[in-house]
């Protein structure tokens, strides 16, 4: 697979509650593409990924909104549904 994304920085907006499977797949295709991935959320430390009304995993947050520089981003991926 060619690494289109080497390089390049993504923020991932998310915060306590999100669905997992949103942030998480999307994610996986970004690492692949060669992307550098940072969660960004609302608090630092840990937010709750769900499994629509089940508990999913905790993410460890790179960096809180407060800290974040928009200028030191490529790209911001917000997951959401339908």
């Amino acid at each position: 697979m060619a690494r289109k994304l080497d390089g390049k920085k993504v923020a991932i907006l998310v915060a306590d509650g999100f669905e997992q499977v949103e942030m998480t797949k999307p994610r996986e295709a970004l690492d692949e593409a060669g992307a550098e991935t940072k969660i960004v959320s609302l608090k630092s430390g840990k937010i709750q990924g769900m499994h629509h009304a089940d508990k999913g995993d905790k993410f460890d947050v790179d960096l809180a909104v407060k800290d974040a520089r928009p200028e030191e981003f490529d790209a911001l991926m917000i997951p959401a549904g339908c």
